[in-house]
């Protein structure tokens, strides 16, 4: 249940920087964990990505000005190498303001609002990590990627471009591939009404994918190993349609195919992210932008898949 109410303000503890966040976005670990997947202590303030101004610096930290616009990586890294998630394992930036370590804390590149800032962290970082350091993207391969609406492929789409490769995505929505296409994209095909194993061959002259952006799972699994390359590279971020698809691995030994688990991203992750970004060759997408007051008709439009990019909320 989504409920909005006041909370005690946070304070900066050391090596902290007190954020009055100015845009949040969603991501589909909102929804997860709204549902108890995963399951975490309630109530909890959700939000992995935001945006905003510096507020108040804690003990021990430099290099901020109050009033300054940064943004957040939304990745935690602990003494024991593990990643805390903003928003999972502490609240989030659904809020006006948030305490996050100064490590975490970027500014905003020039020529970026509140809400693109907002729109990119936590998806272009899972997106880089996937196609950078897991897969070693190479310029003039080409990438497939199911569901163009998802934050994590409208991410893959702009980092893929700007690294030099050549891209296919696909949707349900004509109205999307049509947006894909003005982003960048190649080859666009309807997955619902579309031959997503001819479009592939045709546009890669039978060769296949390189690498693969799976992140829905069982539904697009066999399809997924059929569209890649031999020797190609699956990379696996996520399963939104169930996590326990057949395995197929008769096309992964025919195929010599890499199989590639990859999450969230390092502090090396999100700064090649970030570079991307802040250079201008890659730009985030914004879907809609409504205030916190409707973060309840922003959960069911993220739910229902009609967006396409990031949906960002106003605090």
């Amino acid at each position: 249940m989504l409920v909005l109410e006041d909370a005690p303000d946070p304070v900066a503890g050391p090596g902290e920087v007190l954020v009055r966040v100015r845009a949040s976005a969603l991501n589909h670990l909102d929804v997860w964990i709204r549902k108890g997947l995963p399951s975490v202590p309630k109530p909890r303030i959700l939000g992995a990505d935001g945006a905003g101004v510096v507020e108040a610096l804690g003990e021990g930290v430099g290099g901020f000005e109050p009033g300054e616009r940064v943004v957040i990586n939304p990745g935690i890294e602990m003494p024991d190498g593990s990643i805390h998630v903003v928003g999972e394992h502490g609240d989030g930036t659904n809020a006006e303001l948030i305490a996050v370590p100064a490590a975490n804390l970027h500014p905003i590149p020039d020529g970026l609002s509140f809400e693109e800032a907002a729109a990119f962290p936590l998806v272009f970082e899972t997106a880089y990590r996937m196609l950078v350091t897991r897969a070693g993207l190479r310029e003039g391969e080409w990438v497939f990627a199911w569901g163009i609406g998802s934050g994590v492929s409208t991410a893959a789409l702009a980092i893929a471009k700007a690294l030099g490769a050549r891209v296919i995505v696909t949707s349900s929505s004509d109205a999307k591939l049509d947006r894909a296409r003005e982003l960048g994209a190649d080859v666009v095909v309807n997955h619902a009404t579309g031959d997503v194993k001819a479009a592939v061959k045709e546009a890669t002259a039978g060769r296949g994918a390189d690498v693969v952006v799976e992140h829905v799972g069982e539904a697009t699994w066999r399809t997924s190993l059929d569209v890649a390359a031999r020797e190609g590279r699956v990379v696996v971020c996520g399963a939104t349609t169930g996590p326990n698809p057949p395995a197929a691995l008769h096309r992964i030994w025919w195929k010599n195919l890499s199989i590639l688990g990859s999450t969230m991203g390092t502090r090396e992750d999100f700064a090649g992210a970030y570079e991307l970004v802040a250079s201008g060759r890659a730009r985030p997408v914004v879907d809609e932008v409504l205030p916190l007051e409707r973060i309840q008709a922003a959960h069911a439009r993220l739910e229902s898949g009609e967006q396409l990019g990031k949906i960002v909320l106003t605090v």
